[in-house]
């Protein structure tokens, strides 16, 4: 899950950062108000990528989500990009947590094998 979800994460901080520049075209925004808000979202991208194993990672993960979604006000296009990571994220979640519930259940298995010994036909 964790590279996954990581690799999503990293793909919207580069995102964000085409987003601020884009927002910083319109004249009626600040540029301190644009990176001040495009910095602290890319950096809270960053940061995630470590933290996306716990909890709160994955609570803090839906709030940039919908963050992005919500910058559509500022960057349109913020809509279409925000609902596709929205999407990514979810199956980053769902598909990465099968894959390490598969690694479980092989590493499981690969397990008992080393531990049950040679079979009754070793010589």
């Amino acid at each position: 899950m964790r590279v996954l979800c990581s690799s999503t994460l990293l793909g919207e901080f580069f995102v964000i950062g085409f987003a601020g520049l884009v927002a910083m075209k319109d004249p009626d925004l600040s540029l301190g108000a644009v990176w001040g808000v495009c910095g602290a979202l890319m950096a809270l991208s960053l940061l995630l990528c470590g933290f996306v194993t716990r909890p709160f990672g994955v609570q803090l993960g839906w709030v940039l989500q919908g963050l992005l979604v919500l910058s559509g006000f500022v960057v349109p296009m913020m809509f279409v990009l925000g609902l596709c990571f929205g999407a990514l994220w979810w199956a980053s979640l769902h598909y990465g947590r099968k894959v390490d519930e598969v690694k479980a259940r092989w590493a499981a298995a690969q397990e008992g094998t080393a531990t049950a010994g040679p079979g009754p036909d070793a010589a």
